[in-house]
Parts: structure tokens; sequence; C-alpha cells
């Protein structure tokens, strides 16, 4: 900075000691009045070193001058600027990791801004912190200025990246109960070693260090460690900077118990025996914070739901160190009475504020209830248009008054369009060919358009869809669909089937769970390829046939995600009746049911159940329309493997009802999350019945010929589902069948490829 400059010269001597005027000299952009607003000086005063020292300060603080002077020229105080120029244009060059649209938003100068070395620094300094993030250490930003006429500048960023800054080795000091390999499983960090290619974790970022941090706190309050703590996390780097070896010290304490648990209800009225189901914790387990985390909840929506609008939920722990044990009692008594005051919607770019405000089950000037707090983020989540782990929906405190509260729901928007192109191999098609286009929130309305196309040596479809979820501004789904389809089922049934048509949909839910669905179905079926080889009973069927169906169904979904259930259960129930015109009557009914459980973290158990009945009315059924048994329905066994089959020829003939059953459990294996690939272990079990109108109009001798048994068949086996680059992959083994029959088609060895639209 500069200081003061006084001339000093013989005309001087005989000058006032009094400012006269003020006069401004080299600004270009900037008005004199302007800088002359800054001076702490003015006409009329006395020439103060001091004032014209804190002037100069108040000129330069402005940033807009990139150098000043202040001297006396007589009794003129005469002001010397030079501007700081301003921005023509900013680019980043070199940056490969991170791509411009995510580093322009990150820092302050923008074109046609005064350009400033002190924000220049500072922009270096958050493009530097972008890529520590990302675990590059050795990255350098160098900025380039180029001038241009008319006290222009170009702002050139020159970024060189480095190499990534690896995390070599995670330590831990303290721990006694788990060793370290067990430590490194709970945290997010991973130690980088070659084939960890495709995740991002093995690099170091302070962030994600401080997760890890409450990732331990929490697995060993889960465990029984109420006293733990972490004391300190550190990551050293290496001399090279390409390298990291972080260290955790932890106090593991002593493991406890829970002693007694009880509950002591405050709520007039309300009897504390109705929420002895919803405790999770029990005297003599160990004590687990996680599940006093998820009995304050159930406690919470089970009185919340019995019209508690305004209640408390606190765990009041005593402990005995002596006994090692934990005594829990909830108190649960009524809270402030707090009303919505209003809500917020945050990081939305596409999607409009009406398609999220509409999954918020509270509104402006209801009363507060935490529980629809948390199935409003669940809504939020189950919407697949917001990244995981980014969808917050949190309450603070009203500044206007202490019974209102401010409901935020803030998100952070993904791709919802998807371009999908596969070659592959399906076990049930062949090899296949497949291209899809999806965008599952069209124009951010929260609408869905599909369009797929896949080419089979088995089945070739074209589908297009559309879906409305609040239809006329309401929670009502309506769509259409069109489609056409041809699938080849020569070996297995002797027949080729085409089908084209289109069916309308209409939907909404009584409630928050419960969903009712109704359609309307019009197709055309032809059967072809059917040769003199072909059952008898097929080609009796041969032609076209005109389905006008009417469908409904109604579900029960209380699974916390609709796409990765991890707990919860579903019932559903539908109904088909075809015969509305066309040339196919029939009625069809379906149940399906299923329940998941996540007993150990990462370790989800399901059970799903489906059943299937179809009678004709006055017709006989098409082959087509009935259940078949095996592939994808009952794994261990082909396609059509354990259907009613005519036994001259051997095709599948189809039956009249079905039964299914499956157990299944995904067991984690501590890989990260990006590689996508989860093992299973599971057990099918089906039955299906025999095709009860062709048996009626055959004699004993012909309906001898038909194979069939409604013995339940069954198979166990492994399996591998992995979220491949190139479209989801399934792999499953069966190399144990049970009951099969001597007729039964086997096949140990299935693999899906591409996900069906």
């Amino acid at each position: 900075m500069l200081v003061a400059l006084f001339n000093v010269a013989p005309a001087a001597a005989q000058s006032s000691e009094t400012i006269t005027g003020v006069a401004v000299q080299g600004n270009q952009r900037i008005e004199g009045a302007t800088i002359r607003s800054y001076l702490t000086v003015s006409e009329g005063d006395a020439f103060d070193p001091a004032r014209i020292d804190r002037s100069i300060k108040n000129l330069f603080a402005t940033g807009l001058f990139a150098d000043v002077s202040i001297g006396r020229q007589g009794d003129i105080l005469l002001v010397r600027v030079v501007e700081n120029p301003i921005i023509n244009r900013i680019s980043i060059e070199g940056n490969k990791r991170i791509e411009d649209d995510k580093i322009t938003p990150e820092i302050q100068l923008r074109p046609r801004v005064v350009y400033t070395r002190t924000k220049v620094q500072q922009d270096v300094e958050k493009i530097l912190e972008l890529y520590r993030r990302k675990g590059r250490f050795g990255v350098r930003v160098e900025p380039k200025v180029i001038e241009l006429p008319q006290n222009r500048v170009d702002l050139v960023y020159e970024v060189t990246e480095g190499k990534p800054t690896y995390v070599r080795k995670i330590d831990f000091i303290g721990n006694k109960e788990f060793d370290d390999d067990d430590l490194r499983g709970v945290v997010l960090t991973v130690e980088e070693r070659w084939w960890k290619f495709l995740t991002s974790n093995d690099t170091y970022d302070p962030e994600r260090m401080n997760f890890d941090r409450e990732l331990l706190r929490r697995h060993y309050l889960q465990n029984g460690y109420a006293d733990f703590e972490v004391i300190s996390g550190v990551a050293e780097l290496a001399p090279n900077r390409e390298s990291f070896f972080m260290t955790f010290t932890v106090k593991e304490g002593e493991r406890y118990r829970l002693g007694k648990v009880d509950i002591d209800v405050k709520l007039k009225g309300y009897d504390k025996r109705r929420l002895e189901p919803d405790i999770l914790t029990q005297p003599g387990d160990w004590y687990n914070a996680k599940e006093i985390d998820d009995t304050i909840n159930k406690i919470t929506d089970a009185v919340g739901n019995a019209g508690y609008a305004f209640i408390d939920v606190n765990p009041r722990l005593r402990r005995d160190e002596s006994r090692h044990t934990i005594d829990v009692t909830y108190e649960v008594e009524e809270g402030p009475r707090v009303f919505v005051e209003r809500v917020e919607v945050k990081g939305n770019v596409v999607t409009l504020d009406k398609v999220i405000r509409r999954e918020i089950l509270l509104a402006e000037g209801d009363a507060f209830n935490t529980a629809k707090i948390r199935r409003s983020k669940e809504r939020l989540e189950n919407l697949g248009f917001f990244k995981e782990d980014k969808v917050k929906v949190e309450n603070t405190p009203s500044q206007v008054s202490p019974d209102r509260t401010v409901i935020t729901a803030e998100v952070e928007e993904q791709s919802t369009g998807e371009l999908q192109f596969g070659i592959g191999f399906s076990s049930a098609s062949g090899a296949l060919f497949d291209v899809g286009v999806t965008q599952r929130n069209l124009l951010g309305k929260g609408q869905e358009l599909k369009f797929n196309f896949s080419l089979a040596q088995q089945e070739t479809q074209i589908n297009l869809s559309f879906t409305e979820p609040y239809f006329l501004d309401r929670r009502i789904v309506a769509g259409g669909d069109l489609f056409a389809q041809r699938q080849d089922y020569q070996d297995q049934a002797g027949f080729t089937s085409t089908t084209i048509g289109g069916a309308l949909r209409l939907g909404f839910n009584y409630n928050e769970y419960l969903f009712q669905r109704f359609s309307y179905n019009l197709s055309q079926t032809k059967l072809t390829g059917i040769s003199a080889f072909s059952s008898q009973y097929i080609r009796e069927q041969q032609g076209k046939s005109i389905t006008s169906q009417i469908s409904q169904s109604i579900s029960l979904n209380k699974l916390n995600n609709v796409i990765e259930p991890s707990r919860g259960y579903y019932v559903s129930l539908s109904t088909d009746l075809a015969g509305l015109g066309g040339s196919e009557k029939f009625v069809k009914g379906g149940l399906s049911v299923g329940w998941y459980a996540e007993p150990f973290e990462g370790w989800v158990f399901g059970l799903l159940g489906n059943s299937g009945y179809i009678v004709g009315i006055g017709e006989d059924i098409k082959v087509y329309q009935r259940y078949q048994l095996g592939g994808i329905t009952l794994r261990g066994f082909d396609d059509f493997g354990v259907s009613p089959r005519d036994g001259t020829t051997g095709d599948a003939l189809g039956g009249d009802w079905i039964v299914t059953g499956t157990a299944e459990l995904k067991i984690p294996l501590g890989l990260p999350k990006e590689i996508g690939i989860t093992p299973k272990l599971f057990t099918d079990w089906g039955a299906i019945g025999p095709p009860r109108d062709l048996l009626r109009r055959l004699t004993p001798v012909e309906a001898a010929t038909i194979l069939r048994s409604t013995k339940f068949r069954g198979a166990v086996g492994i399996g591998v589902q992995w979220e491949s680059p190139v479209g989801p992959i399934q792999i499953d083994w069966s190399p144990k069948v049970f009951f099969a029959q001597q007729y039964d088609d086997r096949q140990k060895f299935r693999v899906n490829f591409g996900q069906r639209f």
C-alpha cells in the first residue's frame, strides 16, 4: 500500500493548510464522485496524514483499484488511481477429473466482474479444495491473466491434476474387542488395492474421514459399548504426496447389557400396554443405540396414529457400572404444541417445486408430526429423482413464533433420463440386443415416458408407455401403453405368439399405503409356427384371437424402499376379466405377498409368495393365457419346465393355477457400494395345476397322455446380482432340486442381462 505523498514546493510554503479542492485522476469507468465518497477528508478539511492514510485503505478495500496514491498539489488534494480490469472471460484448462460445470459454481469471479488478486487467490484455494475432496492432493492451479484492450482481461486457471492420493494404510489404536480388519469393514474409506478400480473411497477425503468417525461410533454403540469414543483421527500425507496413512485412536470402554426396560406414559387416557409390541429392546440384550432410536420412532408413530399430535418420547438411561447394565425407561409425554409455519424446497433445478411439495405430508398450518416427516423423506427417495442419501427433510424453529416450525426439503437431483443400449445373454431369451429410452421426470413434472425395443432369439418386443402420477393435480395415477411382442416357444411348447395392443391405466391411494389400480387392455394375439409335429391341443388354437380385458389390483405396501427393500411387507390382490368383447373369455385372480427384514446391517432376508387361478367362461383357455412354472418363477427349472405337457410331443400346455414361494438372503461382502455386487442364497418352491378345461373334454385314454403333477417342486442355489456399467446382470446357480418329475426340464445355470421396461 502506498502512503500519502505531499509535494513540497516553494509555492506550497505560502499555501494554506486547508484543502480547497479534491481532484481525481486515472479513473476510466468509476465516477469521480464515487471515489470521493470513500475519502475521509473533503474540501475545507485540513491536510491530516492519518485521515488521508485511512482514505487510501478505504479505496483499496473496495477491490476496484490495483493502485492508489494521494498527494498534495498546492491546496488541492490529488487522488490518483489505477482501476482493476474487468474480466472478459474465465476459462479452466487441464481439468479432466472435475468438469467445468462442477468448478464454475464454486468460484467467485465471473465475466464482467472486477478482477482482484485477492479473489483470484480465493478461487485457486477453492479449486484446490475440490480436488482434495476427490483425493488429489498433488494438484496445482496456476492463474494466468491475458491483457486485452480497454482495461479488460481474460482469466485462465491452468490445472495440473497430478496423481490420485490413495489411502495406503488404515490403522486403529486402542481397539481390543474388534480387530483392525473388523473396523476396516466398518469405515467407508478403504485401503487402495488394484482391484478396487471401481471405487473412489480409496482416496483421502477429510469429510469422509469425519463420517468414518461417526460410523465407528455407531458400530460400537450398536454392540453394547455405551462409553465408546473416538479420541482422534489423523491422516498423514507421505513425503511424495501420493498417499495417506490414516490412524484412528479409540477408547472402547465397558460393554453393557440392558437391565430393566419400561414405558412411562404421561398421556391422559392412553394405556402403556398398547405400546409394548413396539419395544425392540429387551432385558438381557446387549445395549444397542440404534434399537433405542428405532423404538422411539415406533412409539412416536403409534401414539401419533392414535390421535396425539404433540408428543415427546425420551429415553431415560440409568447406568449401573458395577453390574455393567443400563436400565431404559421410555418417557412418553405431551410435547409443545407446534404448527407448521411454511414449507421450503431447496436444491431442485429441473424438478418443479410442486412435484416435491406434493410428496410432503405436512402443509402450512398443520400440526407438526415427526412420523410424517420421516415418511415424507421416504416418499421423496422413492421418486428416484434425487441422489441417494442426498434427500433431507428437516424442521427448524421459526424466528417469528416459538410455536411454529419451518420444514425444509433439501434435495440434490440426479439424472432421470436413461439411454440403455445393451448386447447380452439371457437364459430365457437367448442372445439379445436391447435399446431403451426412459425419462422418469419429464419436463420436471414427475411424469414418466418409456420406450424400449429388444430383439432376442426367443423374444422381441416394443413398448411405449406414459404415466402421469398426479392426474388432474390429484393423487391419481393415469397412463397408457402401446406394445408389440413376439415370443418363440418352439422348443418348449411348439408355437410362436405375436401380440399387439394397448392399455389404459388409472390408480389411486386410499391412504398412505393402500393403492387401488384399474386398467383396460385390448390386444390381438396370433399363434404361428405350429407344425404337424406340434401337440394337437396347440394346433387347435392356431390363428388370431382378441382379448378385451378389464383388470383391478389392490396393494398394501409398507416397504421401506420400493426399489431395494430391506424391511417391511406388501400384499397385492389382482383380478382380470376378459369377455367384454373380443374372442377370449376368462376370469383370473392372483395374490402376491412379500416380507423383508434386516437382522444385521447389510443382511437382507426376504420371503415372497405368489398364487394365481384362471377359469374359462364357456371357452377353452388359450395356452399363452395359462400359467407356466419354471425359469423366473421357479429357478432350477427351464421356462415351462414344470408345466403340464403333452406326453406324445413333449410340448408344454400350461396350467390353470400356480403357487410359488421364495426365501432369499442377501449377504454383504464388505465391498464398496460402487462395485454393485450382491451375493445371495435362495430357495424356490412351486406347484402348478392341470389344464382342466382340456381334460374335461378328453377321454380317459387321451387324458392319460397329459403329463401332470400337482406336487411341489423345489430348488436351492446361490446367485449374484451385479449392477454392471452396461446394465444389471443376474446370475443364479441351482445345483439341487427336489421332487422333480421325470418329464420336468432342469436348468442349473441361469443368466439374465438388462433391465426390462
